[in-house]
Formats: C-alpha cells, sequence, structure tokens
C-alpha cells in the first residue's frame, strides 16, 4: 500500500471509536484541529501500536489536518531519523497543546540530539514550541544540566508570560534535579536570572515544594 492507502485504512479504524462529545469539549477549550473525532489519547496510542514505524509515513500523517492522524504520526516516526535538518518540520506543525505534549512525549523524548533541540525551539516566540523542547527534554536521558539552565532562561525571556512555559520549566527542573545533585545548588543563582514576573513567581513556588528548598 502506498501512504495515501495507509492513511485511509488507519483512519478507518480511528473513526470506529469516535466521540462526539469529547471532540466538542475540546474545540470549546481551544483545541483546534481541521477534523477531530474525539478519539482518546489511549485509544490513539494502542491503535498505532500495531503498525509498522515508518519516517516517511509518519511525516505524511503529520500534515493532514486530522486530530488523530497527527497524534498518530508522533508515534509512528522512528526518534532515529529525528535530527537537526528535521526539527523544521515537527515544529512547523505544532498547532496546540495537545500535540506538543503528544510529540514530546511519544517522539522527541527519545531524540539523540535533545539538547541541539532546546538550544534552538526554546529561543522561539512561538510558546507551544518551546514548551514541547522542554517538555521533551524532561523524559530525555541525555538532557544536560547545562544546556537545561541555559534553556530554561532563553524560554522564560522568549515568552515570559506562557503558564506552558512555567510548567516546562518545571518539569524539566525536577527531571535534571533528580539526576544530578548539583542542580539544587546552582538553581537559586538560575532563578534570581530570570524577570520578575508573575510566572517567576510560580516557578519559584512549585520548586520550591517540590524540590523542598527554600528558594
Amino acid at each position: 500500500m502506498d501512504n495515501t492507502q495507509r492513511m485511509i485504512s488507519l483512519l478507518g479504524r480511528l473513526r470506529k471509536q469516535m466521540n462526539g462529545a469529547v471532540a466538542e469539549s475540546m474545540t470549546r477549550g481551544g483545541e483546534r484541529y481541521g477534523l477531530n473525532y474525539g478519539v482518546s489519547i489511549a485509544t490513539i496510542r494502542e491503535i498505532v501500536a500495531a503498525e509498522e514505524a515508518d519516517y516517511a509515513f509518519a511525516k505524511y500523517l503529520y500534515q493532514q489536518q486530522v486530530r488523530e492522524l497527527k497524534l498518530a504520526a508522533c508515534h509512528l516516526a522512528p526518534a532515529a531519523d529525528v535530527d537537526i535538518h528535521e526539527f523544521p518540520f515537527w515544529s512547523r506543525g505544532i498547532i496546540n497543546s495537545e500535540l506538543a505534549e503528544e510529540l514530546a512525549f511519544a517522539l522527541l523524548s527519545k531524540i539523540y540530539d535533545i539538547n541541539s533541540l532546546m538550544g534552538i525551539w526554546t529561543t522561539e516566540s512561538n510558546e507551544l514550541v518551546a514548551y514541547a523542547a522542554l517538555m521533551a527534554a524532561s523524559r530525555n536521558e541525555r538532557t544536560t544540566t547545562e544546556v537545561a539552565f541555559i534553556a530554561v532562561e532563553n524560554a522564560v525571556r522568549a515568552n515570559p508570560e506562557s503558564r506552558h512555559i512555567a510548567n516546562g520549566v518545571i518539569a524539566l527542573i525536577c527531571y535534571v534535579a533528580s539526576r544530578d545533585c548539583s542542580v539544587k545548588v546552582g538553581l537559586p543563582v538560575l532563578l534570581e536570572r530570570l524577570q520578575s514576573s508573575p510566572i517567576k513567581d510560580y516557578i519559584v513556588e512549585e520548586l520550591s515544594w517540590r524540590l523542598e528548598l527554600e528558594l
């Protein structure tokens, strides 16, 4: 089968699980797509697990204006194929927080060059792109503390009023702190460099109790 035939077959299986009420509630909540069948993410993951990983097919699905196909693409792309040259393709497709989170969880958290991704995407004024990078790095075993600190500063500077960025920063700092005991020593200095704002206050408050520190 070519990519179009494979897509039609996959979409047929996904549509059998459609939930109009869920799709409508997501639209009201601002998670907009061209088409949205309201299939749960857990069900999408289960259906896609039966598919063979295929980078070209994943990219084909990611370009479709259908929620379920975009989310499926995140699971079908082999992480080994995502290098710095492919970053622009994936960033262009991030249209809402749900997709940013699933892309981070399913694909970007497994790529080799996560530090380069952080370095590039966290300078973006598009908060969702930066958010995806932060969330991916908060799960990727190759994330380094040094680059994570730089990424946090860049992301907050580029999007100083974004709650998504704040949550991504919190997730990333907690992750590197769980792997590197020096994080708690350097954290006060990093936070001091962040611009004063309600978002900074929120980050400080959350990290204080999560890491059991006085900040």
